[in-house]
């Protein structure tokens, strides 16, 4: 996409994080922005400073664990602006803790809106993007969606699954002109880890140091780039890139890892009670 000015965006948990650094990129260059997210005071706070610069800000409240809300903002998006141009698939939520404790609903919460909601507003939009010239879907993954550790399955299962989602429609519809990116920081300077639940009560969630950390700027920036040059994977971030090439290069050094720091701390001490789950607080990605 050679010019964003005069394009018409969606971004999806854009109140805070992530998203709201992209949203307020995306107006720089000139687009007009409908904002979705749960925190309508949020999205109250950054359609003013969008419309400070000079272009439109529509927002919408949207709960993406609902289906149904999800159509009828799509439905209420396409009466507002008859099209679309750009759509970000940001929002995202975490739970960091034993997969053995997590019950049903965690998962499905999760990967609702971590993917199910993503593929669902893709598919619902995928007539009106494929008639707009150079239009483009962005996925905000995470380095998370390539490399796995512990405590965080249920993550790592909804960013693999973005990211081959994304690989999917790239194949597909990239001959009819359409850009799909599937955007993969490290960990980025938000508040998902600070109020990230753990799963057990009164213990933190493990943060990476802050040099080995992006920051929303530096996400955004990326995305930026990402649309104008079609993009397909962009890793952002030293953490990110030092993870993939790790992989890559010595395939076996994570699972090593892995099993020495489990030989070395397990203790035979029974499983977690499931009165200790918690699930996580909603983040951009």
């Amino acid at each position: 996409m050679k010019v964003i000015r005069g394009r018409k965006a969606l971004v999806t948990g854009a109140a805070s994080g992530i998203g709201r650094g992209i949203a307020l990129a995306l107006a720089r260059e000139g687009a007009d922005l409908t904002l979705w997210d749960v925190d309508e005071t949020g999205l109250t706070s950054l359609a003013d400073e969008i419309k400070a610069l000079g272009v439109c800000a529509d927002t919408t409240r949207v709960d993406l664990t609902q289906p149904n809300e999800i159509t009828a903002a799509v439905q209420l998006l396409l009466e507002r602006s008859q099209t679309i141009d750009i759509l970000v698939n940001n929002a995202g939520v975490a739970y960091y803790g034993p997969t053995h404790s997590m019950t049903a609903a965690q998962w499905d919460w999760l990967l609702g809106i971590n993917l199910l909601a993503p593929i669902q507003l893709t598919r619902e939009l995928l007539p009106t993007l494929l008639e707009r010239p150079e239009a483009h879907i962005v996925n905000v993954c995470s380095i998370s969606g390539l490399v796995a550790g512990g405590r965080f399955a249920a993550y790592h299962t909804s960013k693999f699954g973005l990211i081959g989602y994304s690989e999917a429609l790239r194949a597909e519809y990239g001959r009819r002109g359409l850009g799909v990116t599937a955007l993969c920081p490290g960990p980025c300077l938000t508040n998902l880890y600070r109020d990230c639940a753990t799963g057990k009560q009164g213990k933190t969630v493990p943060h990476p140091p802050r040099w080995l950390c992006t920051t929303i700027d530096t996400v955004a920036a990326s995305t930026i780039k990402a649309i104008r040059r079609n993009h397909r994977m962009p890793l952002i971030g030293p953490m990110a890139h030092l993870l993939w090439n790790i992989k890559w290069l010595a395939p076996g050094l994570l699972d090593f890892l892995n099993h020495f720091r489990r030989k070395r701390r397990t203790q035979p001490t029974g499983l977690i009670s499931a009165n200790d789950q918690q699930t996580a607080s909603r983040h951009a990605a």
